[in-house]
């Protein structure tokens, strides 16, 4: 009895396989290192004369300079007070414990006297 979705061929251990050491050779794992490698060290970025190395330089320090400016702008930002939401969560912050308590608690009631108000309109 046979797989009726299978093949009809043989299987691939039916066959006989190779000798032990008659497969070919494997080749390299690894791509080949260049013999030579020339030139002075350089540095990422760095221009090749000194022409460029005053125009790289001029352009790093005005790099620096707006990475300053933006840096100096997002403080500013962050140290300014908040919208709505701010104000809201820093006075929720300086709450302590009790007052947090009372103010669940002044809601619960709340909703409790709402309910009966409800029942009593309605006859219950």
């Amino acid at each position: 009895m046979g797989n009726c979705c299978g093949k009809t061929e043989s299987d691939a251990f039916d066959q006989p396989g190779r000798v032990l050491g008659s497969a070919p050779p494997p080749g390299p794992s690894t791509a080949p290192v260049p013999r030579k490698i020339g030139g002075p060290p350089r540095t990422l970025g760095g221009g090749g004369g000194s022409a460029q190395a005053t125009a790289s330089s001029s352009t790093q320090d005005e790099a620096r300079r707006k990475a300053a400016e933006a840096a100096e702008a997002r403080a500013k930002a962050a140290s300014a007070g908040g919208g709505k939401l701010q104000t809201q969560l820093s006075a929720q912050q300086k709450k302590s414990q009790l007052a947090h308590l009372n103010d669940a608690s002044n809601t619960q009631r709340h909703h409790n006297q709402s309910s009966q108000d409800t029942q009593i309109q309605r006859w219950e």
